[in-house]
């Protein structure tokens, strides 16, 4: 590499003029105990050149991510929780293609294509689940075996020609990590922790095998499905669409790094006031600003000692209040672990949030095979209980576009609030694309890299089909 652009790949050159402490230098400054790979950072220059607008537009290119990308990723399906028992299934659609998840009755899972091989009739609708003792077709009842083996077929005398063929169905790769069911369509893929590396080793203390679905919400948005990941992605919007989330978040400061093709990350500091909050609270105005809840329950715990700040003081509040509410030993956990937002962006589509205090998956999907609907679906994550039994996954709450997250069954309405910030922009972004005179976006070198960093991502694997 010419030292050029080394120097370009350089935190000093890509933060150069940057006025608030990065997170690296608050949490060295604090001196707690931090997890070695929140101690690490990996930048890189990937370029400033203006991202067509067409990509978000365009339906022969979504047809091209369709054919080209979809099929040969690896993409979260469910959780393990959805299929517990032999028999139990799962259905998950990604434009044109489906797959049929089902527990095989050793326990293991196999994935199949949702496709009857007589005439082509889906198997199970898109995004069903229940449990079944065979895979039977709706139209004309030819059986299959839970591991693929055709077993039935009525008035079989008038096909002798099947027992010249293999009629098993044809698998899709299926794999698991974190309780996460994973599938990928070529039936050929690597290995899913190679692909999701180094997620496993970073995340492996947040055992988020043992963790359940509390709350399952669907968003239907007006806009591209990378428009819609995006908006996610970066900490730069904060200031000028959540403002009142700059009081506990240091915008300016988060950290962006690129850990491989596949997978990268931001990590925000949570009780570090960005700049633009003057004049700047003391400790423990921080504190009693951004708790909620009873403070009458936690008596001292919500005061600021001699020689803590508002982190400790937030970090201690929410083991004990999470560790009370959900049955669990949290002691384990970092005051980094507790609060910062460790955020995991996953190609193509997910993102992981492992912390404690927001311990979400988000997931975004075309709508069918529209290059301008998306599905945005938030899963939150809360800890298995350390005795009883294992709660069960919660139904999902889909929302129309004009609905609000805030009409949701026990969801934070001041979350909610923040969410409808976030999609409200979407239609309007969308629209933008076809407005404007200027034929692609411009992006920040650093607080955006994630966002060039996707359509390079893309790019690989539309450039493999050429």
């Amino acid at each position: 590499m010419a030292d050029h652009d080394h120097n370009k790949n350089s935190l000093d050159f890509l933060t150069k003029g940057r006025q608030s402490p990065s997170a690296q230098e608050i949490l060295r400054a604090e001196g707690r105990p931090v997890p070695p790979v929140f101690e690490t950072e990996q930048p890189r220059f990937l370029g400033d050149e203006d991202i067509p607008f067409s990509r978000y537009l365009d339906p022969a290119f979504f047809a091209r991510e369709m054919t080209d990308m979809w099929p040969n990723v690896w993409q979260w399906a469910c959780r393990e929780e959805h299929i517990p028992e032999p028999g139990d299934y799962y259905v998950y659609d990604i434009g044109p293609h489906s797959a049929l998840i089902v527990r095989q009755e050793d326990g293991s899972l196999k994935a199949f294509a949702n496709s009857c091989l007589h005439r082509g009739t889906k198997f199970r609708p898109g995004s069903d689940c229940g449990g079944m003792d065979e895979i039977r077709c709706p139209f004309h009842g030819w059986t299959w075996s839970l591991a693929g083996a055709l077993e039935r077929v009525p008035y079989d005398w008038d096909v002798p020609h099947l027992k010249e063929r293999d009629f098993s169905l044809p698998q899709i790769s299926v794999d698991i990590w974190g309780g996460f069911v994973f599938v990928n369509f070529d039936e050929d893929a690597g290995p899913l922790a190679d692909y999701i590396a180094p997620t496993p080793e970073h995340l492996e203390n947040f055992r988020l095998e043992d963790r359940y679905v509390e709350l399952h919400i669907e968003k239907e948005l007006a806009c591209n499905w990378k428009a819609a990941k995006e908006a996610f992605v970066e900490n730069y919007h904060t200031q000028e669409t959540h403002p009142q989330l700059l009081l506990g978040s240091d915008d300016e400061g988060t950290q962006y790094d690129v850990l491989g093709d596949h997978v990268t990350r931001f990590f925000c500091l949570f009780g570090v006031p960005s700049r633009l909050i003057d004049p700047r609270p003391s400790e423990q105005e921080l504190v009693d600003q951004t708790l909620t809840g009873d403070r009458s329950l936690l008596g001292d715990d919500v005061i600021v000692k001699e020689g803590e700040s508002a982190r400790v003081v937030m970090a201690r509040v929410l083991r004990r209040q999470l560790g009370e509410a959900y049955g669990v030993d949290l002691s384990r956990y970092t005051d980094t672990e507790m609060i910062d937002v460790s955020q995991y962006g996953l190609f193509p589509n997910a993102i992981a949030f492992p912390q404690l205090s927001l311990p979400m998956m988000y997931r975004f999907r075309p709508i069918g095979n529209h290059p301008e609907r998306s599905l945005f679906e938030i899963v939150f994550l809360r800890p298995v209980p350390d005795a009883g039994p294992r709660p069960a996954p919660a139904e999902p709450i889909r929302l129309k576009e004009e609905e609000s997250f805030t009409t949701v069954p026990g969801f934070d309405p001041i979350l909610g609030h923040v969410y409808d910030q976030d999609t409200g922009n979407l239609r309007a972004q969308q629209e933008g694309f076809h407005a404007s005179r200027k034929p692609g976006e411009t992006l920040l070198n650093y607080q955006e890299i994630r966002i060039r960093h996707l359509h390079q991502t893309l790019d690989k694997y539309l450039a493999d089909s050429d």
